[in-house]
């Protein structure tokens, strides 16, 4: 199962809405990107890390997301060390522009995506159908059931 991990800040801070919240409400801002991970990650198997700096505020729910905060050290070392432990880095998928954790990522064969192409998948509606569309389906679905097609 592939696991990603991401790199909260960085990505917070390539998506304008977050990056403008962020300066105003630093907590709404990862509460707001945790929400939309969730939703994007909810019927994918995987698994999914979601790294912030610094200390916890007020404690986020998802169901799909492990979130870690990094306390006195950087997320970037928290995401290392988290490269360094696994079992299977193969089985990584980085999320972060910052080019030095990139390229650790990388040499411990883990694969990167930039947060910039993340942000396109997160935002590209073709990759989620909606509830309209998902309905439509399961009734095409069943009308063939019972005519036999």
């Amino acid at each position: 199962m592939l696991h990603y991990i991401i790199d909260g800040n960085n990505l917070i801070g390539k998506q304008s809405s977050l990056k403008s919240l962020q300066k105003s409400d630093p907590q709404q801002s990862r509460e707001k990107l945790a929400f939309i991970l969730d939703r994007f990650f909810t019927n994918k198997k995987v698994n999914v890390t979601l790294h912030f700096d610094g200390f916890e505020k007020d404690k986020i729910r998802t169901a799909k997301l492990k979130i870690v905060y990094s306390d006195n050290k950087t997320a970037d070392e928290k995401i290392r060390q988290q490269i360094e432990y696994s079992k299977n880095p193969k089985k990584l998928v980085v999320v972060t522009s910052d080019f030095p954790l990139s390229e650790f990522a990388k040499k411990c064969s883990c694969a990167v995506i930039k947060s910039e192409e993340f942000l396109k998948k997160l935002s590209d509606k073709s990759d989620s159908k909606s509830e309209n569309e998902i309905q439509k389906e399961i009734d095409n679905e069943e009308i063939k059931k019972l005519f036999g097609i």
